[in-house]
């Protein structure tokens, strides 16, 4: 398939697919005499993967060493449970951090009333203190 039709079955972009080949993260497609790219379902199944993967929010690098590992079956999964774990390490740090935006936020609106004037914003005055 060309790559228009592989971003339209997978969800991806025309322009993310070949940043994704750029990137390492996809192989190289075959290329017909008029230079088209050619994709097979391997590469189509890779794409889902990466997808999945950032859908997870994994970043570039950690896909690309999963993707090593696919390609590695032999290998022991340990290295790839620690990427995992890594990772979640750092969500549940911004689960935290984001809680602490949620209660400062709330804080923030209780601050003023729908009623008031722009002159007389709480938010406003809030967000404008040194």
């Amino acid at each position: 398939m060309r790559i228009g039709e592989l971003a339209s079955r997978s969800g991806c972009s025309v322009q993310t697919i070949r940043y994704y080949e750029k990137e390492g993260l996809l192989p190289k497609p075959k290329r017909t005499e008029g230079n088209f790219r050619l994709y097979d379902r391997s590469i189509y199944d890779q794409l889902m993967f990466v997808k999945r993967c950032r859908n997870l929010n994994l970043t570039l690098q950690e896909i690309r060493e999963l993707v090593n590992f696919k390609s590695s079956p032999d290998r022991l999964c340990d290295d790839v449970n620690v990427i995992i774990e890594q990772h979640l390490n750092q969500v549940e740090a911004q689960i935290v951090e984001l809680k602490n935006l949620r209660r400062q936020l709330v804080n923030l609106s209780q601050t003023c009333s729908e009623k008031n004037k722009v002159e007389q914003c709480g938010i406003l005055r809030e967000l404008s203190q040194n």
